[in-house]
């Protein structure tokens, strides 16, 4: 029954896109339908417990599937009204990503000028802005395998509740962000729900970043606090910078985390953490996290990338209700071959290695290997 709803919700939405398309072309409106389709086969290394090996098939490598509706009005003066709806899709079985939200990407409106654009609702935030963008030679990486630092670091990189602003000024962009409630879906531990009556900071989220872009050199830096619903606090840093030459790109970039929540220790765990036992609200947990990567335009329909990445943490559960330090290495291969502007083929091959606390964030052995093979159309 709940498939037939949103399967009815989005016929609606549909129906009501092309109405005003037609109805609103006078007034300088437009609404654009947009998606990516992008699936792989992917074999996995000491996947559970018994340290078996897994072959299945998943979401993307580098993008996960989605679709969406984008729009805007010319409201004069240089003033716009823009709104974005985006679903993401499990393109292997037809299952939304969340259960429980039809638009669980992207589900706000705004106002766009010469003086940026100011925009409400669940959003990305300003951190996931840069690296997805910019700055992490995986744009953020799609695997669990391969995307687990910026994603656990920056909570989940979504926002509810939000209030976002983005401007640009001679190659300086300036983001910030608040959010009354990061997680309504959220209220375990690190459950980042927010909008406690009587308690104004618990929930919440503000973060901010600047980048500059200077010919060839681009440099960014921001940082994130999110609140649980208890007001303990995740405190995120990053610095990042890119260097184009003619044909490639550098990468390197620095994540910094404290996080007293339990959401960093819960997020990444594949071994069982026990709340309130192993995982520990006040911990103090700290996460440090240098990468580095290099994309390479080899032929005009041949792209590779290379990225590592690092951490090195303390005061991380480790089980039985102790806490530990350790260290967790990521080494990423891709190789995109263009059929056309719009799609491609690939390959990908990425290991894991970890030791000391980090070993509860692997389910067997101490090391993971994974090879795909995927094929990604943008429309």
């Amino acid at each position: 029954m709940r498939q037939i709803r949103l399967l009815k919700t989005a016929a609606l939405v549909g129906g009501a896109a092309l109405a005003m398309t037609s109805e609103q072309a006078s007034a300088q409106s437009s609404i654009t339908l947009y998606g990516v389709a992008d699936v792989s086969v992917r074999y996995l290394t000491n996947s559970n417990a018994k340290n078996d090996g897994r072959l299945y098939m998943t979401n993307g490598a580098i993008t996960n599937s989605r679709w969406g509706l984008r729009g805007s009005e010319d409201l004069g003066g240089g003033l716009k009204a823009i709104f974005d709806l985006e679903s993401g899709i499990n393109l292997q079985d037809g299952s939304a990503s969340d259960s429980q939200r039809l638009f669980n990407r992207n589900a706000y409106v705004g106002l766009s000028s010469q003086y940026g654009t100011v925009t409400f609702g669940r959003q990305k935030t300003p951190l996931f802005d840069l690296l997805g963008d910019t700055y992490d030679p995986l744009t953020v990486g799609n695997y669990a395998e391969n995307s687990w630092l910026p994603g656990a670091l920056g909570a989940g990189l979504y926002a509810d509740n939000a209030v976002k602003y983005t401007g640009t000024y001679k190659g300086l962009t300036m983001a910030a962000m608040y959010s009354f409630g990061t997680n309504s879906e959220s209220t375990g531990v690190g459950g980042f729900s927010g909008q406690v009556p009587g308690h104004l900071g618990a929930g919440n989220m503000y973060g901010f970043t600047l980048s500059y872009v200077a010919g060839p050199l681009s440099v960014a830096a921001g940082m994130q606090q999110n609140s649980d619903n208890s007001n303990h606090k995740q405190t995120i840093f990053n610095a990042n910078a890119v260097y184009a030459f003619s044909s490639a790109k550098v990468y390197v970039g620095y994540l910094h985390s404290k996080d007293d929540t339990g959401f960093v220790d819960s997020a990444l765990a594949q071994q069982t953490l026990v709340p309130g036992v192993d995982i520990l609200k006040g911990s103090g947990r700290v996460d440090n996290g240098p990468f580095a990567g290099v994309t390479w335009q080899a032929t005009r329909t041949l792209m590779l990338t290379g990225a590592a990445y690092y951490d090195h943490m303390s005061n991380a559960a480790i089980g039985n209700g102790q806490l530990g330090s350790g260290n967790r290495y990521t080494f990423v291969a891709l190789a995109e071959y263009a059929l056309s502007k719009r799609t491609e083929v690939y390959g990908t091959v990425d290991f894991d290695k970890v030791s000391g606390a980090a070993s509860v964030e692997l389910p067997g052995k101490n090391n993971q290997t994974g090879v795909a093979l995927g094929l990604r159309t943008i429309f």
